[in-house]
Parts: structure tokens; C-alpha cells; sequence
């Protein structure tokens, strides 16, 4: 087989600069009244607001900090080998440790623990993610923490305060202490 012909090359004509564009070109260059643009576009002084300032304005979110975790949240935490602070631990996320059977069993271990606080439900079914969401949805601008590169990570405040932002299952909640959980 032969070569392939490559097709006719066309004349690529050059681009010519007209005389009103040169004329348009030295009078923006050479004006002095002219304002620059890149100079008004930058800002000047940017304030920065701290997110710790989020506390100070609502008070109810302070120490000592209830948390209320998710069994999922238990298991990370013993993978990463992260300590839990004074942790909640409601009915159904009890028995769903329980179901899950042998890959769980440190984690139902650890969470029999008497130093976990035990909340009753009364819901019926033990899906704990749904009784999660119910109980922190009732208080507003509470943030959720997670478990990413073995250590805790807050998500930003105004997006709990909002309700999005939500990357994986709800794992840990931060619940305000005078919180009453028995009216559930």
C-alpha cells in the first residue's frame, strides 16, 4: 500500500492590524484621564469574621457537650483510635449494634459502657439515622462532626445552621445540655 495523500494546503491569510484599532489602541494607552480598571476591582480590606464567634452569640451551644452518636460513628472511631468526649447513645442505635452481629462487637461493647448516656426512643423500627435527624432537627445551628484523617472535623456553621452540606450519614451531633430527650 502507498502513502496517503495529504490534502491541498489553503493560503492561511495573516491578520492586519486597521488604522482604528492602532488609533483606539494609543488612546486608551496614552490617556491619563482614563481610570484603571485593575485597581478598582481589587478590594482593599476584606474583614474576616472568626467562626468562633458563632458561640459567643449562641449561648446555648457550650460546655459540657452532649454528643449524640451513630453506631457507624462508634466503629470509625475505634478504627482511627480517637477517644469520644461524653457521648449519647440512644434505644435504636443500641439494637441496631446488636443486629449487625460479630463486625460490630466492639463497637456494642464500648457503647454498653456506663459512661454512655442512654436516651429512650419511642419511635418503633430501629433505623437510627431517621431518630438522629428528628432529635437535632428540633435544634437549630447545632453542627455535625465527622470522622476524616483520624481526627474529628466540624462542618462549617452556616451550613448546619442551614440544614445542607451534609457529606455522608449524620454520625455525631453536638446537642445543647439543657436539651430534654425524655419528651421524645
Amino acid at each position: 500500500m502507498g502513502r496517503a495523500k495529504k490534502g491541498p494546503k489553503f493560503a492561511a491569510m495573516k491578520k492586519l492590524v486597521s488604522h482604528k484599532a492602532v488609533k483606539q489602541h494609543k488612546e486608551e494607552v496614552l490617556n491619563p484621564n482614563k481610570k484603571d480598571l485593575t485597581k478598582q476591582n481589587l478590594p482593599r480590606n476584606v474583614p474576616y469574621v472568626s467562626s468562633v464567634l458563632f458561640f459567643t452569640y449562641n449561648t446555648a451551644l457550650g460546655p459540657p457537650y452532649r454528643v449524640l452518636v451513630d453506631t457507624n460513628f462508634i466503629n470509625f472511631s475505634i478504627q482511627n483510635k480517637v477517644s469520644i468526649g461524653t457521648p449519647c447513645i440512644t434505644d435504636c442505635v443500641m439494637a441496631e449494634l446488636e443486629k449487625l452481629g460479630q463486625k460490630y462487637r466492639v463497637a456494642l461493647r464500648i457503647a454498653k459502657d456506663p459512661r454512655f448516656e442512654r436516651l429512650p426512643c419511642t419511635h418503633k423500627g430501629t433505623y437510627a439515622d431517621d431518630c438522629i435527624v428528628e432529635r437535632v432537627t428540633q435544634i437549630p445551628g447545632v453542627p455535625i462532626m465527622y470522622i476524616t484523617q483520624h481526627k474529628y472535623s466540624i462542618e462549617r456553621l452556616p451550613e448546619a445552621t442551614m440544614g445542607g452540606g451534609r457529606f455522608f450519614l449524620i454520625y455525631l451531633k453536638w446537642i445543647q445540655p439543657c436539651f430534654e430527650h425524655t419528651d421524645m
